[in-house]
C-alpha cells in the first residue's frame, strides 16, 4: 500500500501542549490513527495512509487552534477529538471554546468539553425542565450546577434549590451515630462540592442562612410550592414512581428544572421500578420537557472511568443479549410443560 506523506506547522511554543508530557498525546494519535509523526523545527511530518493522513491531520488543526487559543489540552481533549476524528464527525471541537458558562472561585471558565455537554447546556437555557441522563462523570450535575448560580448571579432565579433521595448505595448508614442532618449530609456532599468551587463556601454560607441556597433531601420538598427557583433533582434514578411525581408536581411559576440520573447505577430495592425511568417514557411527548442523553464519549473525569464504564457498557449489552437468547418455558393448559 502506498504511504502519503504530509508536512504541518506546529509552532514551538505551543508543541509541549499539543504533544503532551513525554509525547505522551504524540504516540496515543500514532497508535490511534495508525500514522507515523516526526517533529522536527517547528513542523512535524506525517506519514501513513491516505485516510490516516488526512484523520491525523485533522486532529493536529483542532488541538493547535484549541493551543492558540489559550487553552490547556488535557487527554481528555486528546481522546475526544481522536474519537471525533475517527467517526469522520463534521463537528468542530473548537466551537466548544466560544461559550463560557461561568467561573469557578479561582477564575476558572467553565465550558462544555464535548458536544453532547453542549447540547445539554443549551438544552438547559431553552426549556423550562430538562432531563440529562448518562453515566458516571459527565458532567450532568456540575454542569447544571453551573448554569444554576449564573442565573441566580444574573437575577434570573429568586433561589438555588438542590435535592437528591437519601438511598444508601449498597450500605446501611442507619446505625451510624449523629442527628438527622449528619446522616443525611454524606448524601448530599457532591452538591456541596460543586457548589464550594463554583460559588466558593463563604458566598454559599451567606446566601444559605438567607434561605437563598438550599441543599436538602428530596423527601423535604413534599407539600411544597417552589417558584422563582432553579431547581436540581440529582440521582433521580433513585426515585421511586411516586417521589418522582411528587417533585415533579413541585414546580411553581418562574422555575427552571434540571433532572439528572444514571440508569446504569440504581440503588434500589429489586423490582422496583425507577421514577426516572418511568418519566422518560411518560414525558417524551412534552414538549416543554428536553431529554439529553450523554454517553461514555462525554465522560470528561479520569480517562480511565471512561474505559470502566465503556467496559460495562458492553459487559451489560453482552449480558441482556444472553437472557433474551434463553429459551422461555411455556406451559400447557393443565399447567405441564408442551
Amino acid at each position: 500500500m502506498a504511504e502519503t506523506e504530509l508536512q504541518m506547522d506546529i509552532p514551538a511554543e505551543h508543541e509541549q501542549n499539543i504533544f503532551g508530557g513525554l509525547d505522551a498525546y504524540l504516540k496515543k494519535i500514532e497508535r490511534s490513527l495508525k500514522v507515523e509523526v516526526i517533529s522536527r523545527d517547528g513542523s512535524i511530518k506525517i506519514l501513513g495512509s491516505d485516510q490516516g493522513v488526512e484523520l491525523a491531520k485533522w486532529t493536529f488543526d483542532q488541538l493547535l487552534e484549541r493551543s492558540l487559543h489559550g487553552n490547556e489540552i488535557t487527554e481528555q481533549n486528546v481522546d475526544y477529538i481522536i474519537s471525533l476524528a475517527l467517526e469522520h464527525s463534521k463537528e468542530s471541537y473548537s466551537d466548544l471554546d466560544k461559550e463560557t458558562i461561568a467561573y469557578t472561585i479561582q477564575g476558572k471558565p467553565i465550558k462544555a468539553k464535548t458536544h453532547g455537554q453542549q447540547q445539554y447546556v443549551k438544552a438547559i437555557r431553552d426549556k423550562m425542565m430538562v432531563f440529562g441522563i448518562g453515566p458516571a462523570g459527565t458532567g450532568k450535575t456540575y454542569l447544571a450546577m453551573a448554569m444554576a448560580i449564573q442565573a441566580f448571579k444574573n437575577n434570573e432565579v429568586n433561589k438555588i434549590i438542590l435535592t437528591r433521595p437519601a438511598i444508601e448505595a449498597g450500605e446501611k448508614l442507619g446505625f451510624l451515630p449523629g442527628d438527622l442532618q449528619s446522616k443525611i449530609d454524606p448524601y448530599l456532599r457532591p452538591l456541596y462540592d460543586a457548589l464550594y468551587q463554583i460559588m466558593g463556601a463563604e458566598s454559599f454560607v451567606k446566601n444559605s442562612e438567607k434561605g437563598l441556597i438550599e441543599v436538602a433531601p428530596l423527601a423535604y420538598m413534599r407539600g411544597r410550592t417552589l417558584d422563582n427557583a432553579f431547581i436540581i433533582l440529582d440521582e433521580a434514578q433513585n426515585t421511586t414512581p411516586a417521589q418522582m411525581k411528587m417533585f415533579l408536581t413541585r414546580i411553581g411559576f418562574g422555575s427552571k428544572v434540571v433532572i439528572t440520573g444514571d440508569l446504569s447505577q440504581k440503588d434500589l430495592p429489586f423490582a422496583v421500578e425507577s421514577g426516572l425511568e418511568q418519566a422518560a417514557a411518560v414525558l417524551k411527548p412534552v414538549e416543554e420537557i428536553a431529554f439529553t442523553y450523554l454517553t461514555n464519549k462525554d465522560v470528561v473525569r479520569h480517562p480511565l472511568v471512561q474505559k470502566i464504564v465503556h467496559a460495562y457498557e458492553k459487559y451489560e449489552a453482552r449480558e441482556k443479549y444472553k437472557e433474551s437468547r434463553k429459551p422461555k418455558n411455556r406451559k400447557g393448559p393443565t399447567g405441564g410443560r408442551k
